[in-house]
């Protein structure tokens, strides 16, 4: 392991993206009082379709037009109001994260989905997901790419003072390197991905936007060496569905940072979130049984919920974010 200056401070906690509720300027007066160190642009998918993970996303696809059809994200032939809302609602919140941290100076997180996700959600006009063509996937891959690069400019021009970290979304990652996507029958699925292809495109993307970048993945079998070899900075993950440490220990021993979800998402059955000590003692619990040196812990690893927040309480979700806050300045003193 190579001495590392890593896109964020010693003892940073932060969100994986979505809260509950509407208001933006609420919840990104949240992000910034309770995670400092690494606040993230928040996600507020119960505004409605193009705050969702597949609409907001798609928004920022470049000359690839989308429309809502039966409850479902498609490519669509021309611009249309679905599409402009998804846009406005993007540019509100960059609007608000501006107004909120014009003076702000460190590191910010902005999420979204990746290109294997995206395709294995959206539809094409013929019917079908995207998934199904891999000359569309690669369409898709590219022009999410160019999305994400006029994306971070835009947090860039907005934040100049500040340092931009992308995370992409890929719940789907596995099961689409597995062969387990339906089809819309419900009666089959979509053949499996070549795991080269996916890291080809992945890595052209992490290259080309310019930015460091954490790939999330809140499934079991999160495909590690795949990722670290996409040149991600690191891997955010679900610490409760980590069963094989020996795939982690060797991620992370090569240089692969951890954003560790340490805190479910939903109240625990005493209807109390944990507090900072238990959040830090199980991260280092994790460290530990890894076998790695206490001395890289704060710096390797960023504390942050299991996942998304949109389901939970705003209650829940604020006593979360301020556990994950004070469990990363725990784990930096020790």
């Amino acid at each position: 392991m190579t001495d590392q200056a890593w896109p964020w401070p010693a003892g940073a906690a932060t969100g994986i993206g979505s809260l509950p509720g509407t208001d933006i300027a609420e919840a990104q007066r949240i992000v910034l009082g309770e995670l400092p160190a690494l606040p993230h642009l928040p996600e507020l998918p119960a505004r409605g379709p193009g705050a969702d993970l597949i609409g907001r996303t798609a928004g920022l696809l470049v000359e690839l037009p989308v429309e809502l059809y039966a409850a479902r994200w498609r490519i669509a032939p021309r611009p249309g109001r679905d599409l402009r809302r998804a846009r406005d609602l993007m540019e509100r919140d960059l609007d608000q994260l501006a107004e909120q941290a014009e003076e702000y100076a460190g590191p910010v997180k902005v999420q979204a989905g990746g290109p294997f996700t995206l395709a294995a959600a959206l539809e094409l006009p013929i019917g079908g997901r995207v998934l199904r063509d891999p000359g569309a996937v690669r369409d898709l891959a590219g022009s999410l790419t160019e999305g994400l690069r006029g994306h971070v400019e835009a947090v860039t021009r907005r934040l100049p003072r500040a340092s931009v970290l992308l995370q992409l979304d890929e719940p789907s990652l596995p099961a689409v390197l597995a062969g387990r996507i339906p089809t819309e029958s419900g009666l089959g699925v979509y053949p499996a991905a070549e795991s080269g292809l996916v890291a080809t495109l992945l890595r052209s993307l992490v290259e080309a936007v310019g930015v460091p970048t954490v790939v999330h993945c809140c499934a079991p079998d999160v495909p590690l060496e795949l990722i670290r070899s996409t040149g991600a900075v690191a891997v955010a993950l679900d610490l409760a569905l980590v069963t094989d440490l020996d795939p982690l220990g060797e991620a992370i021993d090569a240089g692969l940072g951890l954003l560790a979800g340490a805190v479910s998402t939903q109240p625990p059955s005493t209807g109390r979130p944990p507090t900072s000590a238990q959040v830090a003692d199980r991260v280092r619990q994790l460290w530990d049984r890894l076998g790695f040196p206490r001395s890289r812990l704060a710096e390797q690893v960023v504390v942050t919920p299991a996942c998304g927040l949109a389901g939970a309480t705003p209650e829940y979700a604020r006593a979360v974010l301020a556990a994950c806050r004070d469990a990363g300045r725990r784990l930096a003193e020790d």
